[in-house]
């Protein structure tokens, strides 16, 4: 029989504030990709890999996230349960207030305004599999505008309609030893110096998704959600 899957922790403490005209009131976490919050969303992309604990740590509007978390119907075998860690304490420090609550060995952490395709069971497997501390999606996103390819002298040969990028990106899908939480302090901003510290220790690796990923960031991200749900084609969607 395998061994239960870790708990995964969603960081769920965002306004949306570059969202303005979706959010209004509501925390960036609940704003809706077809009819769905998107962090519904998200949630069910690890129960469709077999994950079944979920810790999420609310900031703003704690207290609509917590109603929603309570009422949604969930599937029996898993457990969604929220820790209010304040409206604007930084992503390293809302993860510091939730050591006491993660007692594996390892755990998984997401953000909960991305979504993706990716084989949430193989990273964790590769987490496992190289032995550091840390383990960080990455992806190469698509460029937003077309680019132009120059020859030497700068004469423009051709277009290319939004590439991808040839850099590797934070995808927002994590798997860390809880030894590693021994990097963070109250104040802390995730992605920076812990995941720096990780890093220049060789305790930080990269497990690349080449597949779809999006982050709903602008109210144009959330139009391009939405169209894709609601015309069938989303790649996230992964359970049935």
């Amino acid at each position: 029989m395998p061994a239960p899957k870790p708990i995964v922790v969603i960081l769920c403490g965002g306004r949306g504030t570059r969202l303005q005209d979706r959010s209004s009131e509501a925390p960036k976490p609940l704003i809706e990709i077809g009819g769905r919050p998107i962090v519904w969303h998200v949630i069910s992309m690890y129960l469709a890999h077999g994950f079944r604990r979920f810790l999420l740590l609310t900031g703003y509007r704690a207290d609509i996230v917590e109603a929603f978390a309570a009422g949604e119907r969930w599937p029996d075998d898993a457990r969604v349960e929220c820790l209010a860690t304040g409206d604007d304490t930084p992503t390293g420090g809302r993860l510091f207030q939730a050591a006491p609550r993660l007692d594996d060995e390892r755990f998984c952490l997401a953000y909960a305004d991305g979504v993706a395709d990716i084989d949430l069971g193989a990273l964790l497997a590769h987490h496992r599999d190289h032995g550091a501390r840390a383990t960080m999606a990455v992806v190469r996103p698509q460029l937003p505008f077309g680019v132009a390819q120059l020859d030497g002298d700068g004469a423009i040969s051709g277009f290319t309609e939004k590439p991808r990028s040839e850099l590797w990106v934070n995808a927002g899908f994590f798997c860390f030893q809880r030894d590693a939480l021994a990097v963070l302090d109250p104040d802390s901003v995730l992605e920076r110096e812990p995941l720096e510290r990780l890093a220049a220790a060789g305790q930080l690796r990269a497990f690349r998704h080449h597949g779809f990923w999006e982050c709903m960031d602008t109210y144009k991200d959330w139009i391009t959600l939405n169209d894709l749900w609601s015309t069938g084609r989303a790649p996230w969607k992964v359970w049935r």
